[in-house]
This record gives structure tokens, sequence and C-alpha cells, in this order.
């Protein structure tokens, strides 16, 4: 039996990493993009592929970046799940953010759906199945303070979806996104210990949440009901 192929962008860590690792686990054949750490993901494909008999590809591509994806879709002709994950953060006040940031931000947490989605769907379209999943965030849905370049961009990543899945119903390609609230990555080092204490008894699940209880999700999204699609789905533990 053909192995089903997904592609998870921003994967040497975090929610990338335990996303490709589930997906891998559940006989899924992978690539798996990174901009810096490629030794890290390169690593992560070895041992996934040792452990569970699967082909892993490994990708050093800027998905901000629109002529690496169509450099990187020259390696990719067959799809059944795509991942887009990889972002990053800025914390400060807008007027301190400079032009070229805020540039890098929409490029890598917003244009990057456009990179990809534009090789990745006529792939799907071609054989009507497909399965396309955005890591989103709370304040792509309320908004932050200090993180207005971040929650525009997970903003529109979540319109992008609801108006994509429209678009691919009639395909039977479904769009979903996962609103994530504090996931315990890198990505929230910035945080002293106090900031960290303080945010997570704002918390009802008395926590931060797990990089792999994020890939569970998207997992089952991947393999779930086909008439579930264009939903923002929020996994924060009863916060927002």
């Amino acid at each position: 039996m053909k192995k089903k192929k997904a592609l998870i962008t921003g994967a040497s860590r975090g929610i990338g990493n335990a996303i490709a690792t589930e997906f891998a686990g559940s006989g899924y054949d992978i690539y798996v993009t990174c901009k810096n750490s490629f030794t890290e993901l390169q690593k992560l494909c070895d041992e996934l592929e040792s452990k569970y008999s699967i082909e892993a590809t490994a990708f050093q591509a800027d998905v901000g970046n629109v002529e690496h994806m169509d450099r990187l879709f020259t390696e990719i002709n067959d799809i059944d799940v795509v991942v887009n994950n990889a972002g990053i953060s800025y914390i400060g006040l807008l007027t301190d953010m400079l032009v070229e940031e805020w540039n890098t931000m929409i490029n890598t947490n917003f244009n990057s759906l456009f990179y990809v989605c534009r090789h990745a769907v006529p792939l799907m379209v071609r054989k009507k199945s497909g399965k396309i999943i955005n890591i989103s965030s709370v304040w792509g849905n309320v908004g932050a303070s200090m993180e207005v370049a971040y929650s525009a961009a997970k903003g529109g990543m979540n319109t992008f979806t609801k108006a994509l899945a429209k678009e691919l119903a009639p395909s039977n390609i479904q769009v979903n996104a996962i609103a994530c609230g504090v996931i315990d990555t890198q990505m929230n080092g910035c945080f002293s210990e106090e900031e960290r204490e303080a945010l997570r008894e704002e918390i009802p699940a008395d926590r931060f949440g797990k990089p792999e209880e994020v890939a569970k999700l998207a997992l089952q999204l991947a393999t779930g009901n086909e008439y579930l699609t264009g939903q923002i789905i929020t996994l924060d533990g009863g916060w927002m």
C-alpha cells in the first residue's frame, strides 16, 4: 500500500518537530523544512527513518522566500497533507519595529501560506483529496498588545484558512487551523520564570500546552472527518 506523504514546515524543533514525529509514527513519509537548524533537522529525519521505517526528507529553505518554495516543490510531486507550521515571533511596541522586521514577520508567518499552497493545492486537486493544516495562535483571534505584527499575521492565517476551505471543498480538500495558546517551546524562552508563572496562573488548565498535544490534534485533522473544514480550532487549556 502506498504511504501517504506530509509536508511539515519549520520542523527542526518545538511544535514542528513533534508534528513530524507524530506523522512519521503513523506511517507517513514526510518532507520537513527549516531555515537555519539543518543539522538538527537531518538528525531528526535519520532517527524517524530508523525508528518507523518511513522516508523522511529534509530541506533547508526559508518559507518566507518565494524562490525557496518554488525550488522546494521541484522536489515534491505528490502530497497528501501540508502543515504550515513555520513561524517567528516579535515582542515589542509597534512603533519600535523596523520595516524589515515587519516584512520578515509577514513573509514568514503569512505570505508563506500562499507560497506553499499555490504549489501543493494543484497536487491535491489532481487526486481530489488532501488536508491543509495551519498552525495559528489565539492572538490571531483576539490580538495581543506588544505583538501586533504577529497577531496580524495569524489573523490573516485564520481568514486565509476559512476562505481557502470554501474554495477547495468541492475538490474534497479540507483546510483547518489550530489556534494555539501558550505551548511550552523555545519561542517562549524570552519570558522570565516570574513571567511564566504569572502566565500559567491565567490558564484554567494550570499549565502550558505540550508540542505533542498540538501534534496529536494535527494528526486527527489529517486523518479524520472530511466534512470538517474551514475551522479555527482553539487549543489553549481554556485560556481565551
